[in-house]
């Protein structure tokens, strides 16, 4: 499968779910230690018009929704830009989130068409959303050319042993896609694809409770989203498309992850819901991202000290990082260890951070 997912899919499928086997647990890569910059935001503002799913991105109400910007490798900016543009755009009523995606592509193709494949085998766009930001209990939708789909509830990342539960569908989620060219022809140049996703609100309780995050959102709520499209080189033979072989996929994603894993929950970018007149409210930045990222870093500076040691480290000055030892506190547990951040000494723990990643304030 792909290099960008750290699992495999145990077949057969058992009552239709499909169980994360997780690999051997990877060195931590140097770039998961060092701070990180905000990631990217995006302001969604109410649609003032009904959206039809369709495909066709010319609906009234897309026009006053902003672009997003261009999609750029997952890696960041030290891997080549994208040879093609990907760029979406969002909106929201008191029904459903909605999002629109323009991929480029001269040459659009598609095979499966069964529910629930393993959709980035082909080209696809990809959805990771995380309403309350924890990291765990998270969706994650794909779909091709073809407007088949692939959705995806899953307990946590992978790394932390999570499962993907294959069965879970998103409660009356509705997508729709429209080919600018041919699909499936060599023999002529296309301009690509748009795609159109209803994600309604009833569709994503099973991800957060009202309690952790307003769902539906209110003025001014942000939850955590990245997008992602897969791109394979191929070759064309015989009239058809075939991928190259032995050559890796293309990761193109909106708010970079800094590594090849699109399940760091903690680097996807930020989605701002906004009752204003669109255009005229600015993204507000995180307030407490230095802290989560610190407390980020803390977690896989422990995952490799464990690595090194076999037992995690029992203070924050033994894990190696230049971290303020004295607002990050460290508890080893039978199980494994919870950090927490305090702004001061007496005070309550702002932010906890626990061995399998999940962050809650």
């Amino acid at each position: 499968m792909s290099r960008r997912r750290v699992f495999v899919l145990a077949l057969p499928l058992v009552l239709g779910a499909a169980v994360a086997v997780p690999a051997a647990d990877p060195p931590v890569a140097a770039e998961m230690l060092a701070p990180y910059p905000h990631p990217r935001g995006y302001v969604c503002y109410r649609a003032a018009a009904p959206v039809t799913i369709d495909g066709d991105l010319k609906d009234a109400a897309w026009e006053a929704a902003p672009w997003s910007d261009a999609f750029g490798d997952i890696e960041g900016d030290k891997k080549p830009k994208p040879r093609h543009r990907t760029r979406v755009k969002m909106l929201w009523d008191d029904e459903a989130l909605y999002i629109a995606a323009e991929l480029e592509e001269p040459h659009v193709w598609g095979t499966l068409k069964d529910h629930d494949s393993v959709i980035f085998t082909d080209n696809d766009f990809e959805v990771f959303l995380d309403p309350d930001g924890d990291n765990h209990l998270y969706g994650e939708l794909e779909l091709n050319a073809l407007n088949t789909t692939w959705d995806l509830l899953l307990t946590k990342p992978y790394k932390d042993g999570g499962h993907a539960v294959n069965a879970w569908e998103i409660t009356g989620l509705k997508t729709a896609v429209k080919i600018n060219g041919t699909l499936n022809d060599p023999s002529d140049t296309d301009q690509g694809w748009t795609v159109e996703i209803k994600w309604p609100w009833k569709g994503l309780t099973e991800l957060a409770s009202a309690k952790q995050v307003s769902i539906p959102p209110v003025d001014g709520t942000q939850y955590r989203i990245n997008f992602s499209r897969v791109e394979w080189d191929v070759d064309i033979a015989d009239g058809k498309y075939t991928k190259v072989k032995d050559r890796p996929e293309h990761n193109w994603v909106w708010s970079p992850q800094g590594v090849i894993d699109m399940h760091r929950p903690e680097r996807w970018g930020y989605l701002q819901f906004s009752t204003a007149k669109p255009g005229t409210a600015a993204f507000k930045p995180d307030p407490d991202w230095t802290v989560r990222d610190t407390l980020h870093r803390a977690y896989y500076a422990q995952r490799a000290y464990h690595q090194k040691h076999g037992k995690y480290a029992p203070t924050a000055a033994d894990l190696g990082l230049k971290l303020p030892a004295d607002r990050l506190n460290v508890e080893t547990t039978r199980r494994g260890f919870d950090m927490w951040w305090a702004d001061d000494k007496a005070a309550k723990p702002r932010y906890t951070i626990t061995h399998d990643g999940r962050i809650s304030k």
